[in-house]
């Protein structure tokens, strides 16, 4: 939990990363809703797990959740 400033931080950056590469990319406009949807749900839930100061490993699944979310979305993007 001594790490959350620099996970929520991260997380966002990434979170907002991979919300930029999905609107900038070609695909249907509804898939890219729902994609976003869950990008802007997953980040913040951690959030609010933090803020809520929920159990650690509760805090930690999140934001494993967020991060990989966020990241596959970005890789494939980005391919």
């Amino acid at each position: 939990m001594g790490y959350s400033t620099i996970a929520i931080i991260g997380q966002s950056c990434l979170g907002s990363a991979a919300a930029m590469a999905l609107l900038m990319g070609e695909m249907d406009m509804v898939l890219k809703m729902i994609l976003l949807f869950f990008i802007i749900i997953f980040c913040m839930a951690f959030n609010g797990a933090v803020l809520a100061q929920l159990k650690p490993l509760t805090t930690f699944n999140l934001l494993i959740l967020s991060i990989v979310f966020s990241t596959l979305v970005l890789v494939v993007h980005l391919i």
